[in-house]
């Protein structure tokens, strides 16, 4: 007989240590160009008026 997928054991290794402070970094510039365009729209807008 064939073996299932279930029959077989897979070493999976996750790494624990994995530090994420650049992606923190990286998601807070987005975030701060994005609020700094809008604010800068918004002001454009009540200058034409």
């Amino acid at each position: 007989m064939a073996k299932t997928e279930l029959d077989r054991k897979s070493n999976i290794e996750v790494e624990d240590d994995s530090s994420l402070k650049g992606t923190l970094v990286s998601v807070f510039f987005v975030g701060l160009f994005i609020v700094v365009t809008w604010v800068s729209v918004y002001f454009v807008f009540l200058d034409r008026f």
